[in-house]
């Protein structure tokens, strides 16, 4: 399909990013009959380092894309492991959320989320590198520049659209070309993974441990984040470690050193040795509580990890991306519908409004909570007290995991709903 777009290319929309968050807004654009042009700079499968763990809030979205999960791994919930505890956390079945998660490896989950994309009507462009914003005169982004392929072969292009979406991912390089760099006062998180073959690849939980040691295991301060065991199917399990700092100027883990003692303090049935390993440990910068903002300004739209869409609570990014997506193609379908460019912005104001509404005062809690748990005295606190009490977990797993119904539910709900309420939105 390279051919289509020699020289110059014309679309409604181009989305600059083709994995969850920016095939999820391809998705619900091309739904709606928009004609949307999506780009990757690679070609798929391809692969994204992840915990590659689908919450029940990840599968929601799923569903609203039509995908079909069946044969894809699925788990009952989570067991926390930490200060000597062992509590297993099922999902809980809710209105508006499934009562299981499941695993799917980024290279097999963004391409079948992109072809979903492309059967609903998108077209799609792999190995397009976009290498910068087009620009008005007043400064409003109508398109971008792209190279197809690389080397001397590699062919320059400009694509026009009446909006531009940027789910590029943590770089956020058009974003920041126009001037909306992140704000270092926003949580950052750093996580590193590999795949392990294991005899126990097919367990039906995931596992989480909370004591990530600075230093010697039991003599040093405990680390502000968690270590994750999913179990993938197939023999394979996805094993990797997560830490935040409160600022992203002070993100600093010294990952392979962290990730080698903890696998080796494992239980022996794992299997997590050299031996086993499956490619390398691989680590990414996790931008978190909208650390880059407005989500929407002149023409340009941010989806997911561009426009730091990631939980502080657990580092997850796939669900709050595909949520984005399908808020941010409402939004825009609004917009191209108005006849003036004053009347699109309005339009499009909507779509920040919708995040803050879904996630403000919960980014906002998820701030107040990494700044307490980078005291190594409060980690050690909530995993020595705090796992013990099982009516607690009930509830601080619906807040970790954002399992919680916005309205009505049981008392947890309406208590995290009400929290998120009395803070300020993000």
């Amino acid at each position: 399909m390279v051919d289509d777009l020699a020289g110059n290319a014309v679309a409604d929309v181009v989305v600059v990013g083709a994995g969850p968050g920016g095939s999820s807004t391809a998705y619900h654009l091309a739904q709606l009959g928009i004609d949307v042009l999506l780009l990757d700079k690679a070609s798929f499968p391809r692969d994204k380092i992840c915990g590659d763990g689908l919450t029940p809030a990840a599968v929601h979205e799923l569903v609203h894309m039509g995908i079909d999960t069946s044969g894809w791994m699925k788990n009952r919930g989570l067991t926390v492991i930490g200060g000597g505890h062992r509590v297993h956390l099922e999902w809980p079945d809710q209105k508006s959320l499934p009562g299981y998660g499941l695993t799917r490896a980024r290279g097999e989950l963004d391409a079948e989320l992109a072809a979903q994309a492309v059967r609903a009507g998108a077209r799609l462009e792999e190995n397009v590198t976009v290498t910068g914003p087009i620009q008005d005169s007043s400064g409003r982004v109508c398109g971008v520049t792209a190279r197809i392929g690389r080397g001397k072969d590699a062919q320059e292009i400009s694509v026009r659209a009446k909006l531009v979406v940027d789910a590029g991912g943590v770089a956020a390089r058009l974003a920041t070309r126009v001037g909306l760099h992140k704000r270092v006062n926003r949580p950052m998180g750093v996580a590193a993974r590999a795949y392990f073959r294991s005899d126990r690849g097919n367990e039906e939980w995931m596992e989480s441990h909370l004591e990530l040691w600075s230093g010697t295991p039991g003599e040093s301060d405990l680390l502000p984040g968690y270590g994750w065991i999913f179990p993938m199917g197939n023999g394979l399990v996805n094993v990797g470690l997560g830490s935040v700092s409160s600022r992203a100027d002070a993100t600093a883990l010294p990952y392979k050193q962290v990730f080698r003692q903890w696998t080796a303090s494992l239980p022996s049935e794992w299997g997590f040795t050299p031996e086993n390993q499956v490619g390398p440990l691989r680590s990414a910068a996790l931008p978190m509580s909208f650390n880059r903002a407005p989500a929407y300004s002149s023409g340009l739209v941010l989806v997911g990890d561009a426009g730091g869409m990631v939980s502080p609570f657990n580092g997850e990014g796939i669900a709050p991306a595909m949520k984005a997506g399908r808020f941010a193609a409402a939004s825009i379908a609004q917009a191209l519908s108005r006849t003036s460019r004053a009347g699109c912005d309005r339009a499009m104001s909507e779509y920040p409004e919708m995040l803050r509404a879904e996630y403000g005062g919960y980014y906002q809690l998820g701030r107040v909570f990494v700044r307490l748990i980078e005291n190594p005295q409060i980690m050690r606190l909530c995993t020595n007290r705090g796992l013990p009490i099982p009516r607690l977990m009930k509830l601080v797993h619906k807040l970790l995991s954002d399992g919680y119904e916005r309205a009505g539910g049981d008392i947890d709900d309406r208590l995290i709903t009400a929290l998120t309420r009395v803070v300020p939105a993000a």
